[in-house]
């Protein structure tokens, strides 16, 4: 006899973030991938829609459709949504700096389209906190930042209830380097910040405040450590509960959910032997899933190779898989939650939330998250703590499979195709849409967009909420450098401290000799023999944010005796080349993630050349292909470095002995 089948939840939203090249063609990969099965939207916009620049900007070279869509305008956005009904679409959308503005599009674009705001559903993202400590993307000072933010709440709470305005987001500080502690005590110290700041304006009545508490979401990373992984969810869930109790008075136990989405950690992803990371991928979705009072609304997943570059369709299609698979083949979601009652579960997830509750009182002491980033107290807790991670893996205490053990391996036959098992950016992508942008200007008024830009300024100077003259705007056909543009003009920009100033000392015995003290006595020889101490500069060219890798570049390079020249991210081609030329250094050391290196790159070397600095060698790192790297190298970059290259004492031995035989010197060698 047949056991009867148990009733089963109902599975979380599914999604694949995704976007690339240009509207028309996210437009396409979206209607597939909802054909397909995904149950939900989840946007990605490239750099300079990210970080308020039109496409023929200056500042967007190169950048243009590369890890996102580009969205200029609301003609922009109504090629990224043919043929979607906006109000039957769960629409997450990836953007912090310019979220005001995406969202007015959005918005707009569900006016023109004669549908009520009110049956819009989905997320911004909106946290720009994170922005400041890990990706980058920021535009404007913490105080109008936090306006911003303010103003997209107090506006959907009335306007577009369905809508979680803000999405505070974890994710990225895990990536950052943040252990669970810290992810734990920086995302709640953001979300007591944001509600504050909303609470202060006084817009919405203390009675509906409860409203507000409900409509901010989170969005967390899942790592491979998956019993912790899962606790952390769990003790977020009771930090939350508490909070939103005690310090927001909000009675109703649904209001205060602890509501999140997760992408699993791509941050342990790896170039070597990639097809491990599908069951990396597997393990980190079970720790958001398993436990069903700490489960996850929604999730996406990412690909197998995104440590190699853009993924397929093919390759998004099966993390798609990953997840119906999961919803809907194993028993999962037919049982209460299996982790209620363990002693062991129990434990470490009060652990959590004791060190949790010690770190916010650390950033509360300082007052608040907004101050603790301007001092640069979190930034150096976080660098520091992605140190100590990547001297683990350095000394082989934490095991990478395929990275730093058991490397012996047959070739895969999932890297051997003609495309080395990545996608390739239309190279006419950015071309197109500069074209495209600028048909869009004839075509409007210009009356129109002066009389829009004029209204924004004025509620940006006064104080009125910044989304109704947004929404004009957008319906004006104003463009996206336009819009932060005019408020670069009131509340100018914002470069936060880059946390590279911590003093560590990482001397281990790991073989007959220590690696960092035969690398300070390289670094010490070399410099005599120049006649004077050996600089690095180490620059990020473009729009790019993602600056771990170059922190963790920059610190370990001071560790080892170099003098460090890092001013931070989005930095000129010519900015860099002149700080090279100004600081005298020995060697350049560029950092690019975003897929934009041939063209930012060449524009440094171009730039060298113009000042008559054509010898100093320069060495890049990345997410750089094969291909593009023997390309790379045929123009005259010494040595390329890729996700696969994690042994930091290993790159600054190569580096000495780039400026040695830049100089004559003989190669010293010696280190593994």
């Amino acid at each position: 006899m047949v056991a009867p089948r148990r009733k089963k939840d109902q599975p979380w939203l599914m999604r694949t973030y995704s976007g690339h090249s240009s509207a028309r063609a996210s437009n396409a990969l979206y209607r597939t991938n909802l054909a397909k099965g995904q149950t939900g939207l989840s946007v990605a916009f490239d750099l300079p829609t990210q970080t308020g620049y039109d496409a023929d900007s200056p500042l967007a070279r190169g950048e243009v459709g590369k890890v996102g869509v580009p969205i200029s305008s609301i003609a922009d956005m109504d090629q990224l949504f043919d043929q979607i009904p906006l109000d039957q679409m769960n629409t997450s959308m990836t953007i912090n700096a310019t979220a005001a503005w995406l969202l007015s599009l959005y918005i707009g674009l569900a006016q023109r389209r004669g549908i009520d705001p009110k049956t819009l559903s989905g997320t911004t993202q909106n946290d720009i906190i994170k922005e400041y400590l890990s990706r980058g993307t920021y535009i404007y000072p913490p105080g109008p930042s936090m306006r911003l933010i303010a103003d997209t709440i107090n506006y959907t709470v009335k306007n577009v209830p369905k809508w979680n305005p803000t999405n505070v987001c974890s994710y990225h500080l895990q990536e950052a380097g943040a252990t669970p502690v810290q992810e734990l005590a920086y995302a709640l110290c953001t979300a007591m910040a944001v509600l504050d700041r909303v609470k202060a304006s006084g817009e919405i009545p203390p009675d509906e405040f409860p409203q507000v508490v409900e409509r901010i979401s989170f969005f967390v990373n899942a790592g491979i450590r998956f019993i912790e992984e899962c606790c952390k969810l769990r003790a977020f869930g009771e930090m939350w509960d508490e909070l939103t109790l005690t310090r927001y008075q909000v009675q109703d136990a649904k209001l205060r959910r602890f509501r999140y989405g997760v992408q699993v950690n791509s941050l342990g992803l790896t170039e070597a032997q990639p097809e491990n990371n599908v069951q990396r991928i597997v393990l980190e979705m079970l720790a958001v899933a398993l436990s069903k009072r700490a489960r996850a609304r929604a999730i996406q997943l990412p690909a197998w190779n995104e440590a190699m570059g853009l993924p397929r369709p093919w390759d998004q299609q099966w993390a798609l898989r990953i997840q119906q698979v999961m919803a809907f083949e194993t028993d999962l979601l037919e049982y209460e939650d299996i982790f209620d009652g363990s002693p062991v579960i129990a434990a470490k997830v009060g652990e959590l939330i004791a060190g949790a509750r010690r770190e916010i009182e650390n950033v509360e002491a300082q007052g608040g998250i907004i101050a603790a980033i301007e001092s640069g107290y979190i930034k150096r807790e976080l660098v520091g703590s992605h140190m100590s991670r990547l001297r683990a893996i350095e000394a082989g205490e934490l095991k990478i499979i395929g990275v730093n053990c058991f490397h012996e391996t047959a070739e895969s036959p999932l890297t051997a195709g003609s495309d080395g098992a990545i996608m390739k950016s239309d190279p006419a992508a950015e071309r197109q849409q500069i074209e495209r942008l600028q048909e869009h200007r004839r075509q409007r008024s210009d009356a129109d967009v002066r009389a829009a830009l004029q209204g924004l300024a004025d509620a940006a100077k006064s104080g009125d909420n910044i989304m109704p003259n947004s929404i004009r705007c957008a319906l004006a056909g104003v463009t996206t450098g336009e819009w932060g543009d005019s408020l670069r003009a009131v509340f100018g920009e914002f470069r936060p401290p880059t946390g590279v100033d911590i003093a560590i000392d990482s001397r281990e015995v790991l073989g007959r000799k220590d690696q960092v003290t035969d690398l300070r006595e390289r670094v010490a020889r070399t410099g005599n023999a120049l006649g004077r101490p050996l600089k690095l500069l180490v620059g990020k060219p473009g729009l790019d944010g993602h600056s771990n890798g170059a922190e963790q570049v920059a610190v370990k390079a001071r560790d080892v005796g170099f003098e460090v020249v890092y001013d931070g991210i989005r930095l000129t081609p010519q900015q860099i080349a002149q700080a090279a030329q100004e600081e005298g250094v020995h060697v350049v050391g560029l950092s690019i993630l975003s897929g934009s290196h041939m063209e930012l790159v060449g524009s440094v070397l171009q730039e060298l050349r113009a000042r008559d600095l054509a010898g100093l060698p320069v060495v890049a790192g990345g997410i750089i292909p094969p291909a593009d790297a023997e390309r790379l190298l045929a123009l005259g970059v010494r040595a390329i470095y890729t996700p696969k290259d994690f042994n930091l004492n290993a790159i600054m031995g190569d580096i000495v002995d780039v400026v040695r035989e830049t100089n004559g010197l003989e190669r010293l060698g010696g280190l593994s």
